[in-house]
């Protein structure tokens, strides 16, 4: 049984039946025999439908999906309506992509052995999915997973976060409701951890979807079934330069939204800010000024900026790491424990560069600032660790904003824009350590399809 609790103040939401090895057994079945029955695969103009079905019923439930969000994943509810809204484009999106998914001619008569041929590429879906998710966007996520899968045909097993189920469990009900046959979207809520890793790595899965921890997903990988394809969307240090050209009353709201948004619990939070030593003191006081402005509380609210963190043990995770920067040297401003779950959003001032929030990724409301007198002294700096996902600079120069832009590690840098943006139609990657595979819902589909060549002699 799984206790799902508002991650604000730990009250009791529900209770949720799990499932065990019978019933992975038989979801897997169900989902590989639906494959192998071409006969009843689903037309393009009928999973077309059901996504437009399906997005027109999340958008009826909209408010729904915003509370369930912020009672289940502590967002706030005004983030955790723009969260909806994303999910309902996303499903679009999906459903968009059917219009130009086709393949290509590959060239014959290039020479005489290939002469009096005609040969081309038809898509197909790659087979079983297996989607395992996480906490921090408990519906979008689960709809980058999902409707990818539905768009290019495959059937797919879903495996929400444990701490936030029922985002998902109403977003497949949906599905069901949008037209979806019985057996092509299931749900598995597994009854411990070697379920999942047994889920993840069954022969019969011909995908695996997972975004989490990177210790987990590596393992995964290892240890997949020959032939399985994976995409794997671990987390971040996310490096922002501020150059001496940047303008303060330009970037403090970006910075500030960056890396506090949803309590910065996002894999591309703002977390390592280089600020160029001539305005660094000027940086750090405007900064501190807004950050002690956002207002921290019940997620809820319609007025709260900053929620809790998803469980107690993160909080004090969070809070044991800043104190042991504190400790080595650097200087806290603000931050505080306002709740079991809760902290106030903290700054961290020079923590020494070994130091586990130099290092690591926080995913709680903590930003570092560090002072730099050479932007490639500053690059360096930001291209050090083994993670390597989104990073940012701003800058007003163009030439040096171009350098800078090239010179980052990163899968993808924002210029005069926070680490944190993202589209759901751009490729969204991990570099190293930071993942593997390209998500966003048009490379996801990418990734769920088998491309299959026929080549015709006449």
């Amino acid at each position: 049984m799984i206790e799902v609790v508002q991650a604000f103040d730990r009250a009791h939401i529900a209770n949720l039946p799990t499932d065990d090895a019978s019933a992975l057994e038989t979801k897997l079945s169900t989902a590989q025999a639906r494959f192998r029955d071409r006969a009843a695969w689903l037309q393009p103009h009928d999973r077309m439908r059901i996504l437009r079905n399906l997005a027109g019923l999340v958008e009826k439930q909209r408010e729904v999906f915003a509370t369930l969000i912020a009672r289940e994943g502590g967002k706030p509810y005004a983030d955790a309506l723009v969260e909806t809204d994303r999910a309902i484009d996303g499903i679009h999106n999906a459903a968009d992509l059917l219009r130009a998914r086709g393949g290509v001619e590959i060239p014959m008569g290039l020479s005489v052995a290939s002469e009096n041929r005609r040969a081309w590429t038809i898509k197909e879906p790659i087979g079983v999915v297996a989607a395992i998710s996480a906490f921090n966007h408990p519906l979008n996520l689960i709809v980058h997973q999902v409707a990818p899968a539905i768009a290019t045909g495959c059937p797919v097993i879903v495996k929400p976060a444990a701490a936030t189920p029922l985002c998902c469990l109403e977003l497949v009900k949906l599905v069901h409701g949008a037209g979806m046959p019985d057996g092509w979207v299931q749900t598995l809520l597994p009854e411990n951890r070697a379920l999942s890793e047994a889920f993840a790595t069954d022969p019969r899965v011909a995908f695996l979807s997972f975004i989490g921890s990177a210790k987990v997903g590596w393992r995964l990988r290892s240890i997949l079934a020959p032939g399985t394809r994976c995409a794997l969307e671990h987390g971040g240090v996310a490096p922002v330069i501020i150059d001496r050209s940047a303008d303060l009353d330009a970037i403090i709201e970006p910075i500030a939204k960056g890396g506090y948004y949803h309590a910065g619990q996002v894999c591309v939070s703002v977390q390592r800010i280089y600020v160029h030593s001539q305005l660094k003191d000027a940086f750090l006081e405007r900064f501190a000024a807004r950050i002690e402005q956002l207002r921290v509380g019940d997620p809820t609210l319609a007025e709260t900026e900053i929620g809790p963190l998803i469980t107690p043990a993160e909080a004090e995770r969070v809070e044991s790491w800043v104190d042991q920067a504190v400790a080595a040297g650097a200087r806290q401003i603000g931050g505080g424990r306002l709740s079991q779950t809760t902290l106030k959003p903290a700054v961290l001032v020079d923590p020494p560069a070994g130091a586990k929030v130099s290092t690591h990724e926080i995913f709680g409301p903590v930003t570092c600032v560090y002072g730099y007198d050479d932007i490639d002294e500053a690059i360096a700096r930001a291209n050090s660790l083994e993670v390597a996902f989104q990073a940012s600079v701003f800058k007003r120069e163009l030439d040096t904003a171009f350098h800078a832009a090239e010179w980052l590690d990163a899968s993808a840098v924002m210029v005069n824009d926070h680490s944190a943006f993202r589209t759901d139609w751009m490729p969204f990657a991990g570099r190293r350590a930071s993942g593997y595979g390209i998500g966003g819902i048009p490379y996801t589909a990418h990734e769920m399809t088998a491309e299959k060549m026929i080549v015709f002699k006449q």
